[in-house]
Formats: C-alpha cells, sequence, structure tokens
C-alpha cells in the first residue's frame, strides 16, 4: 500500500487532475449536442480563420525568421547542457526521433492524397484537374511539411533546453522557463499552476484526437487488403495493438524504445519507397519528383504569403487550408518543443533548430514525391480517377485505391500498414513521454520520469480517446484542441524572449560553449 501511495506521489495532480476534468467538462456536453456544438465550434473557428488569416501567416514566417537568427547569431553557439559532454545521440538518430515526432504518420495520408485537394480547387487562372494544377497540388503538399511548419514546432525549444539542461531545473514545463520574466511569485504561485494546467489540457486533448483519428489511416487500408468493410470492431482492434504498442515503447524510454522504434522505421520507410520506384512507376516518379522541388523552390515565397486577397469569385483551398495548417500546428507547438528540449542534450541551440528544420522536410519532400506521384501517374494514365473519387468521398478512403494499381498490391499494403502504423506509435510514445516528464515530480534534468507515470499517462490518453469516440466527442474537441493554438503563440513568443533573456543573463554565448568555437 505504501508503494502505491508513493508511486501516486511521483506526480504533480495538482495541474494533471484539473487537465483532464477540463477536457471531460468541455467534452460532454457538447458530445451529447454533437452536431450542434460542432457547426457553433466551427463557425467560431472558421471566423478566426478568416478574419485573422493573415496574422497565422506573419506567425509562421516570422518564427522561421527568428529561428534562423538564433542559429546563425552569437546565441547558436550556445551548449544546451555541458560543453564538455557529448550528445547523448548521434545526428542520425536525433534526426530519427524528431522526424518520428514531427511527421508520424500524417506524411503517409497528405503525401499521397493532399495533391488531389489541391488539383480540384486549384488558385485562379489554374485549370482544375489538368496538369498543371497537379504540379501545385504536390508541390503544397511538400510545402505544408516544410520550413514554416517545423519552426511552429521547434521556437519554444531553446527555453526549455537552456532551463533542464543548463540551469539544472527540476522541472521541464513552460512556467519554469517564464521564472526569468515573471519571477518566482509568478511561477511557483497560480499563475505558473495555470499555465501548466492549460498546457496539458491542449495536449492531452490533441493526444486523445491523435489516438482517436488517427486509425482510420490504417483500418481504411486493412479493410481493403481483407476484402471487407471497416467496422467498430476492426477500429477498437487496431486501437488496443496501438496502445499496446506506444505504452511498451514509452514505458522502456526513449533510449531501448522510442529511439529504436524511430530508427527502424525510417529504414522501413527507406526500403518501402525503393520498393514502390522499382515495382511502380519509378522514372515518372522520380521526374515528377524533379519538376515538383522545382516548382515548390520557384514559388516557395507564394506559397508562403500565399491570400489571394484580389479574387473575389474563388478562394483557392490552398488558401484556407494553409492557415487552418499553421493554426491547427499552433496547438501542437509546445509538446514538440518540449520532446525537442529534452532529447538535446549536448546539441548547440544551432545544431537543434537546424536539425528540426530540415531533417524532417527532406523526409517529407521525399515521401511526397514518391507517394503522390504514385497518384498522379494513375490519374495521368486513366488507370485511376483519383480526382473524382476524393471530391466525391473521404480523400482517406482512395488511399487503398491508389496502392492497389501497384504490382504487388498485397505487399505493398502490408508495408504501408506497418509503416503507418509505427510512425503512428512513434508519435504517441513520444507524446506519452512528454507528458509524463511535464506531470512528473522527478528531477527531469538527471532522469526520466518513472515507468508508473508513463503508463498512467498512456492510460489516460486511452480512456479519453475511447470515451469520446464512444459518445462522439471527439470531432468537437478536434476543433477546440485548433482553437487552443491561440494562447500557444503568445506562449511560445513568450518563452523565444525568455531564451534570449537567459542566455544574455549567464552570456551563454560566451562561456557555455565548445572549446573549438
Amino acid at each position: 500500500m505504501n508503494g502505491n501511495s508513493n508511486r501516486w506521489n511521483l506526480i504533480d495532480k495538482r495541474i494533471l487532475i484539473p487537465a483532464v476534468i477540463i477536457i471531460l467538462i468541455i467534452s460532454i456536453p457538447f458530445a451529447l449536442y454533437e452536431s450542434e456544438s460542432l457547426e457553433l465550434l466551427n463557425q467560431i473557428f472558421d471566423a478566426i480563420v478568416t478574419n485573422f488569416g493573415w496574422g497565422y501567416i506573419w506567425y509562421a514566417n516570422i518564427l522561421l525568421i527568428i529561428g534562423l537568427y538564433l542559429s546563425f547569431s552569437k546565441y547558436g553557439k550556445v551548449v544546451l547542457g555541458d560543453p564538455a559532454e557529448k550528445p547523448d545521440f548521434t545526428l542520425f538518430q536525433y534526426s530519427c526521433l524528431l522526424i518520428a515526432m514531427g511527421l508520424g504518420s500524417t506524411i503517409m495520408r497528405t503525401g499521397m492524397i493532399q495533391w488531389t485537394e489541391i488539383a480540384n480547387n486549384p488558385p485562379v487562372g489554374i485549370e482544375a484537374g489538368g496538369p498543371e494544377a497537379m504540379l501545385w497540388g504536390n508541390s503544397y503538399s511538400m510545402f505544408i511539411w516544410s520550413f514554416q511548419t517545423f519552426s511552429i514546432f521547434v521556437m519554444a525549444a531553446p527555453a526549455i533546453a537552456y532551463i533542464i539542461h543548463v540551469k539544472k531545473k527540476p522541472k521541464m514545463r513552460i512556467s519554469e522557463a517564464t521564472r526569468v520574466l515573471f519571477g518566482d511569485k509568478f511561477t511557483d504561485g497560480i499563475g505558473g499552476t495555470l499555465l501548466d494546467i492549460l498546457f496539458l489540457v491542449s495536449i492531452l486533448s490533441g493526444a486523445a484526437v491523435t489516438l482517436g483519428l488517427g486509425t482510420p489511416i490504417i483500418t481504411s487500408n486493412l479493410a481493403s487488403l481483407l476484402n471487407t468493410e471497416v467496422t467498430f470492431t476492426m477500429t477498437l482492434i487496431v486501437t488496443v495493438i496501438w496502445v499496446i504498442l506506444f505504452s511498451i515503447s514509452a514505458y522502456v524510454g526513449i533510449d531501448k524504445g522510442i529511439k529504436r522504434l524511430s530508427v527502424m522505421n525510417m529504414y522501413m520507410a527507406g526500403a518501402f519507397a525503393v520498393f514502390v520506384l522499382i515495382v511502380g512507376p519509378g522514372i515518372f516518379i522520380m521526374d515528377f519528383f524533379t519538376d515538383t522541388v522545382g516548382h515548390l523552390l520557384s514559388n516557395y515565397l507564394t506559397f508562403s504569403f500565399f491570400t489571394e486577397s484580389t479574387v473575389v469569385e474563388q478562394t483557392a483551398f490552398i488558401k484556407n487550408h494553409l492557415v487552418f495548417w499553421f493554426a491547427y500546428n499552433a496547438t501542437w507547438a509546445m509538446l514538440h518543443s518540449l520532446f525537442a528540449a529534452r532529447i538535446s542534450r549536448g546539441r548547440t541551440v544551432k545544431e537543434m533548430i537546424l536539425t528540426y528544420l530540415v531533417a524532417p522536410t527532406a523526409l517529407s519532400w521525399i515521401a511526397t514525391g514518391v507517394l503522390g506521384g504514385i497518384g498522379v501517374h494513375r490519374q495521368l494514365n486513366g488507370q485511376l480517377d483519383a480526382l473524382s473519387l476524393s471530391a466525391e468521398n473521404d480523400p482517406v478512403s482512395i488511399i487503398p485505391d491508389i496502392l492497389e494499381t501497384l504490382p504487388l498490391s498485397g505487399i505493398v499494403m502490408v508495408l504501408f500498414i506497418i509503416i503507418a502504423l509505427i510512425f503512428l506509435t512513434t508519435t504517441l510514445d513520444s507524446t506519452t513521454f512528454t507528458i509524463a516528464a511535464y506531470t512528473s515530480k522527478n528531477d527531469m534534468s538527471e532522469q526520466d520520469p518513472s515507468k508508473f507515470v508513463r503508463i498512467l499517462v498512456s492510460l489516460i490518453i486511452t480512456v479519453l480517446a475511447l470515451t469520446l469516440m464512444q459518445i462522439g466527442g471527439l470531432a468537437p474537441l478536434e476543433v477546440i484542441s485548433g482553437m487552443m493554438g491561440i494562447p500557444i503563440i503568445a506562449i511560445q513568443f513568450i518563452l523565444i524572449y525568455a531564451a534570449i533573456k537567459m542566455m544574455d543573463k549567464d552570456k551563454a554565448w560566451k562561456y557555455n560553449i565548445r572549446k573549438d568555437d
């Protein structure tokens, strides 16, 4: 009994319990009136996106500019830890961890079918469904997983990494990083507690939504492979398997679980891409990939600031989706930054930021080139009318249709399902580990959160997701979690300022650097 009591004392219940209660209080009433509440929430979110879309676009671009400034200024050479120590992970392992957290299985969905939505609704002056529209579609699919997205994810990380690896503060929390700005009274008082609860509400709700909505990527392909329909039983079985996988991975920790799974999946994804190039239209995919990269680079600034303000009659899909994408990514920003901070001991500020900008971007471009190229080839040669299917159905449902056009389609679909499942696992085991670290009373500068806390967090996420799936509360919670990105944006800029102030106060750019610098 005393052992169980000691385990519970490892958790900071002051922030975890209120966060869970708030999610339930918000979700259950909305679930009881799902259609009405979803309509209302979507109207609110759409109004925010419509009226402040320009703000989200500037927000993402400003973060990228700040990230480049920090990387190449005197702050870039500051070591996040003891300058004499080596980083915890090799650069390849480090990149794999950031890719697994930053991309997840979403890249397999957007990479394969995102182009169809833009091709069906391209910018003004471009023929819908034509070759140029497809080129715009695939290059935009690359753009949404590029430098702006990953600058959103990483730019709060320097402050968090500095407090746990340089300052050796025991708590890996947003409130702790703001101590230099707001003082002890705020950080240790109600202000800091409310800040931490807000973060947990945002991330727990996002994790529950990911668990609930991520399964269709797998179940749609599994049903097609087995020549059956997607049923609740199938969804439940996939969810249970997924929960077991990410719970085990989070339980054994970063080095033995999350790292190994992430590295293994990179090798599997690479093998899958090579296999598709060999059995599929490899020459066309490489040609189209080359065209897509050229089109993206030629129009990168256009994508970065795309609003089509002068077009009254037609609003392209790109504008609405771009703003929504940046707004939704803001919700996840702090989680990604916290995980990046945790694994960056021994890295410089420059290494952390540039690795997060470059490694996931490179993989996303390759994945989009290969996966998107399959569908475009099938559309152009008449094997599959992917554009019509996408317009008439949920785009996720056409992924099996595209894969089935390949030779050895059964093997391709099995590989696709396995890689997607592992990507989903590495996203949630990283999430689980990060939330456990955030809510733990252990000294996060010296050790990992206890295994008990990790398993407890995975159970909380699972119960939340299954409960909301059963009562119909996932869809409203998805919109709410997207709206939570608004306060997170303010917190991001506060933490960037806090990081600079801490490094200036300590003159870290002079004293906490490697000898060769």
